[in-house]
């Protein structure tokens, strides 16, 4: 499968992903993630900077999910594919590094890539969207914006 322009562009628009994994006990493990990016049409690749359990668990289960959303227009995607840890002695690894050190400026030292190719995709939209048809993405941002300022300011009080 392909990612689309739109993918690309909530992508870019994201701040986190949230890589979902399950070790050969069949524990699972979601972890978010800073530093990801699509890797030409048909792969994430995401840095692995504090990743032990990430790794770990790739290594001995390749199912991998994906989710990623715009925070405050409340849609995204969930991906769904097979994952596998890039080395450095990999020979994509040095071009899939340079995609990601554009993120990062260099600032998080990272020794693995994982890239995921992905099998399944699927919309993430907020229930609002579906209970209430009418709703543009203009009020949904006003809404996000009002109930996280409001619990910012119930935790600061």
């Amino acid at each position: 499968m392909e990612l689309t322009t739109e993918i690309k562009e909530y992508i870019d628009n994201s701040v986190l992903c949230w890589l979902a994994t399950v070790s050969s006990e069949a524990i699972p493990n979601v972890s978010p993630k800073e530093i990801f990016n699509y890797y030409g049409s048909d792969k994430i690749i995401v840095a692995n900077i504090a990743s032990p359990q990430t790794v770990r668990n790739i290594n001995q289960n390749e199912n991998v999910c994906v989710s990623f959303i715009d925070i405050l227009i409340q849609k995204g995607f969930q991906i769904k594919g097979k994952a596998k840890i890039i080395k450095k002695t990999n020979a994509e690894f040095s071009n899939m590094e340079k995609v990601l050190i554009e993120m990062t400026g260099g600032q998080f030292p990272f020794s693995s890539i994982t890239a995921i190719s992905i099998e399944q995709i699927k919309p993430i939209i907020a229930p609002r969207y579906i209970l209430y048809p009418e709703t543009t993405e203009i009020e949904q941002i006003e809404s996000a914006k009002k109930t996280y300022l409001s619990k910012r300011s119930l935790k600061t009080s």
